[in-house]
Parts: structure tokens; C-alpha cells; sequence
């Protein structure tokens, strides 16, 4: 397979998961923005924005933050490259790179994901937004339902690798924004909004009722953050996009023959997942993990592109 090719697949996964991701964030915090008071409903917003790390862009706009304005910035602003619009764009056009390598229905899941966004203006209010971030989800689902029915080949392996590293990335970056800034100033951990909180961190992920049947304490803030970090069964958590990538670049290995510095990188990280506890992560620092992790998720990212030669 030619470098350029991977590098398209691999970015064709990323921009789908992220495009996934965004939507189900703007989902999440639109129902907390509802059921909280007003300044905690723009803390949402605002906590929204530094997830994906776009609060400079979003000051550069001259836009003040509030549910219409940032929902905006998230679905369809064309400024930077961390809407929903941008996210599709890239994957439609990455996608069309490698027509060929996919099937109709992998495809279809693209373009119909990226027609949503056709001459639309407005997310709307809060109803109409909703339903736009729910309609992505079903497409982003679609596509990946597709992507397994694909023949398991360095096509499939591709995609799903940039899914991995993109989720793993997504995951941490909620987390800790949740652990750090996401509650109001004079609100109490335990209290109603807090509870709301990592109940939305949850949903984002779609991890509420995984968290009822493994847990049976009711919701607390460490076995959220024990669910997110340390459990292989749920799909979004670290320890799972860990365990895939390595998986997966183990089969690219096979096929391609290309074994080198991003093998050793996912090997040992994911030797470091296994012997993690969230206690101890919660004892040293949450923060301090989390940032370690997201820079060593962006270490194996480029790692994986020079070891297959991207473009």
C-alpha cells in the first residue's frame, strides 16, 4: 500500500471519530446548559470549548460564549478546524482519496454525513441542535458499521487506528477539563450540579448504562474516572483505544512488514495501562496523568506516521 494511501485512511478514521466526538459533546452539554442554571450552563459551554482546545479560536470570532454562539462554533464554523463541518469535510475528502479502497456503504456513510451540513446557516436552538448532532452520530455509526464489514484488511487497520488514537485523545481531554474546570464557583463536589456533570461525561462517551452494571454504589466521581482510565470493556475508555492500537499495529506489522518505533511505543504504553489503578492515578494527580498520556498519544501519532511514511 502507498504511504499516501494509509496516511489517508488513517486520517479518515480520525476526522470520523472526531466529527463523532464533537457531536456528542455538543449533545451532552446542550441537555446540561438546560437542566443547570445560567452561569453553569455557560461554564458548560465554555468547559465544551476546551475540550478540543478551541477557546482561542473562539475569542478570535468576537463571539460571546452562550449556547447559540459556541453550539455554532462546534457544527459549522468554517475558522478552525474543530467543528463538525471541518471534521466531515476532511474525512469526505480523504475518503474520495481512497474511493476505490471502501465500499458503497463506508462511502455513503461519509457523504451523507457531510450533506447535512449543506447550505445550513444555523444549528437552530436547542431542539434543532439535537437533532442535527444526533443525525451526525447516526451516520458516524453507519460509517463504522460499514468499516466492519469491510474485509479485515490494511484498509480496515488503517481507519481503525486513527479511530483509536483519536478516541483515546478525545477521552482524556474530557476527563480532565470535567476534573479541573467544568464546575461552577460556589457549587460542592457531590452536589446536584456536579452530579449532573459527570453524568453528562458519561453520556458523551455513551458509557451510562456500562457504568450501572459495573458499578453498584451509584454515581461516584472515582468510578467514573475507574470507567473512563482503567476498564478494557468499555469501548471509549484509555485502556481500550490502548489495547487496539496495539492490536493493530501488530496486524499491520504482519501484513506490511513495517515493525519499528510506534510498535514499541503502543507496547509499552499499553505494558503501563495494565499495572494502572485509578486510585493511584487519583492519589497522584489526575492532571498530571492525564497530560502525560494525551502527550504520549501525540508522541505515537507521529510515531505512526513516520514509521508508515505519511505523507
Amino acid at each position: 500500500m502507498l504511504s499516501r494511501t494509509a496516511s489517508s485512511l488513517y486520517w479518515l478514521g480520525r476526522y470520523v471519530e472526531r466529527a463523532d466526538f464533537i457531536a456528542r459533546l455538543v449533545e451532552a452539554t446542550v441537555r446540561l446548559d438546560v437542566l443547570s442554571p445560567t452561569p453553569a450552563g455557560e461554564i458548560a459551554w465554555a468547559s465544551a470549548l476546551a475540550v478540543i482546545d478551541a477557546q482561542e479560536a473562539f475569542e478570535a470570532s468576537g463571539a460571546t460564549i452562550g449556547q447559540q454562539s459556541v453550539a455554532r462554533f462546534l457544527t459549522l464554523d468554517t475558522s478552525h478546524p474543530g467543528s463538525i463541518m471541518q471534521c466531515l469535510d476532511k474525512a469526505r475528502t480523504n475518503a474520495r482519496a481512497v474511493r476505490t479502497a471502501l465500499t458503497r456503504d463506508a462511502w455513503t456513510g461519509i457523504n451523507r454525513a457531510w450533506l447535512l451540513f449543506d447550505s445550513r446557516s444555523s444549528p437552530g436552538g436547542a431542539t434543532a441542535t439535537l437533532n442535527l448532532a444526533e443525525a451526525v452520530k447516526a451516520e458516524t455509526r453507519g460509517f463504522e458499521g460499514a468499516i466492519h464489514r469491510m474485509l479485515r484488511n490494511q484498509t480496515t487497520w488503517f481507519i481503525r487506528l486513527g479511530q483509536a488514537i483519536e478516541r483515546a485523545d478525545n477521552t482524556a481531554r474530557l476527563l480532565d477539563v470535567k476534573y479541573h474546570i467544568l464546575l461552577p464557583e460556589g457549587e460542592t463536589v457531590g452536589g446536584v450540579v456536579d452530579r449532573d456533570q459527570w453524568t453528562t461525561i458519561l453520556q458523551t462517551v455513551s458509557a451510562v448504562t456500562a457504568y450501572r452494571w459495573l458499578y453498584s454504589d451509584g454515581l461516584a466521581p472515582a468510578n467514573v474516572i475507574d470507567l473512563l482510565i482503567a476498564r478494557p470493556e468499555l469501548p471509549r475508555s484509555l485502556a481500550a483505544s490502548v489495547e487496539e492500537s496495539v492490536e493493530l499495529l501488530s496486524l499491520l506489522a504482519k501484513r506490511t512488514g513495517h515493525h519499528g518505533e510506534a510498535d514499541r511505543m503502543a507496547r509499552g504504553r499499553h505494558a503501563r495501562m495494565m499495572k494502572t489503578r485509578s486510585a493511584d492515578v487519583i492519589l497522584g494527580g489526575l492532571h498530571q496523568y492525564l497530560e502525560t498520556f494525551i502527550a504520549e498519544n501525540a508522541d505515537l501519532h507521529f510515531a505512526i506516521g513516520r514509521q508508515f511514511k505519511f505523507a
